[in-house]
Parts: structure tokens; C-alpha cells; sequence
């Protein structure tokens, strides 16, 4: 599978804060959440899911998370919004929430205004994407994001599941996307996700696994994507900033 950088990115907040009052069994949505538009038995699939993968109250005490996926090594502090790519030749650190930032390609800084702000916003993108492959089933009630339940429905490999229906309202780059994803029935965990380019499509540009869920630390994060693997996955809860200036 051709990985594509402007795919599975429909999300409007670039930063996460912890929520000052998340508590054991609490996983209130984002604001600017539809939840007028999404469906009361969706929204509770979307917490039984948040519970599997160690509870809200452990995914908001993360604050960095690191990992590489087609080809490109990634670390990311969700409190402050502090990134860094690195992708071949190219080193990228900058902030996702000003979008400020600065590049290195091929060991010299770039320099040029034009040339860094068009790096940067490729960053961006790259960032939006591929933190969905990694971090998707955290963000079932993320600003934007419509959650409509689509019934019972087994996986590929033919495990139960209920189906949840994602679509999206103005966020990020590819708000016409829409995605199935498949909540186990006996673990709550995402087991599988089908991706529709436009929500109109009749038939998804793919179907994969979400396989090997493994735990970092207090959360779980699946590694296995079918033809896809997220390798290097590491969680902390401090900000390690001296890893995203490192040479």
C-alpha cells in the first residue's frame, strides 16, 4: 500500500491538554464535538473503547509519544504541541500549535522563507496523518468528528464487532473522509478500520487490521496495520525536550 501524507487527517485540535477534571471512567467529548449529530450508543461504544486502552485519566497523563510509520520517525509532546519529524534527509522541529518552526535537509539549515514555510506545512500534514495511524481510537469524540453506530458487523477475519461510522466537519485536511472502525465485542479494543476517501463513496479505498495491541506504560497502542507496522512506539510522561533539539 502506497502511504499517502493527506490521508486520515481529519482533526482540528493540534494540541491535547490534560483535562483538569478527567477522572476514572470519565472521557467527556472535545470541544466542538457533534455530539447533536452523533448518537447516544455510538458515543458509549467510544468510551468503552477509551476504558480498554487504560482510561482517559491515563491517556491525558501522557505527554510524549514517539514512533515511526512509512519510513518516518516522529516525536510529539501533546501538552505543548512541540514536534519533530525526522524523514530521510529531512529534520523538522516545530510547534503545532503557532506552526513555527525551523528545517534541516541534508544537514543545512533551510534558510530561505519560502522554502521553510512550505516544509513546514508538508510537516504539518505528514504529522496530521500519520498520528491517526497511531492514535485514531483516542480521538472517537475529537472537535469535528460526527459518531454514528452502524450496527453489528464482523471484521475480515470474522470476529464480532459493532461498527462505528466517522465522519467529519471542517477539520483538518481531508474533512470529506470517512471511516468504519470495528469495536471489538469482547475487548472494546479497535480491531479493524475501513477508509473512504469521500463520505459518498460507495465502497472504502482500503480495509485493514488494527492488530497486536500492546501496552505502553498505563495505555494500550496497536502495532500491527495489515501491511503496515508502527515500530519504535515509546509513551512518557515527562516533555523531553532535549530529544526534540538533539542532532
Amino acid at each position: 500500500m502506497k502511504p499517502r501524507i493527506r490521508m486520515g487527517g481529519a482533526t482540528a485540535l493540534l494540541v491535547w491538554t490534560v483535562a483538569a477534571t478527567a477522572f476514572a471512567g470519565s472521557n467527556p467529548p472535545a470541544p466542538g464535538f457533534d455530539a447533536a449529530g452523533s448518537d447516544a450508543q455510538a458515543m458509549q461504544l467510544a468510551d468503552r473503547t477509551m476504558d480498554a486502552m487504560g482510561g482517559r485519566a491515563s491517556w491525558d497523563a501522557v505527554q510524549t509519544i514517539g514512533w515511526t510509520i512509512f519510513g518516518r520517525t516522529h516525536l510529539w509532546n501533546k501538552w505543548t504541541g512541540q514536534y519533530r519529524l525526522d524523514a530521510d534527509t529531512l529534520t523538522v522541529v516545530m510547534n503545532l500549535s503557532t506552526g513555527a518552526g525551523r528545517a534541516r535537509s541534508k544537514g543545512s539549515e533551510v534558510t530561505a522563507p519560502d522554502a521553510l514555510a512550505a516544509i513546514l506545512k508538508d510537516a504539518m500534514s505528514i504529522w496530521i496523518n500519520d498520528s491517526y495511524w497511531l492514535v485514531m481510537p483516542y480521538k472517537l469524540k475529537d472537535s469535528g468528528v460526527t459518531l454514528r453506530f452502524a450496527g453489528e458487523k464482523a471484521t475480515e477475519d470474522g470476529r464480532p464487532a459493532d461498527m462505528l461510522t466517522l465522519t467529519f466537519k471542517g477539520v483538518g485536511d481531508t474533512p470529506d473522509n470517512k471511516y468504519d472502525v470495528f469495536v471489538d465485542r469482547e475487548s472494546g479494543l479497535v480491531t479493524q478500520w475501513c477508509y473512504y476517501k469521500l463520505a459518498t463513496d460507495p465502497t472504502p479505498r482500503f480495509t485493514l487490521p488494527w492488530t497486536n495491541w500492546t501496552s505502553f506504560g498505563a495505555i494500550k497502542l496497536a502495532t500491527g496495520r495489515g501491511k503496515v507496522d508502527v515500530t519504535g512506539i515509546r509513551v512518557s510522561a515527562a516533555d523531553e525536550r532535549e530529544s526534540f533539539e538533539k542532532r
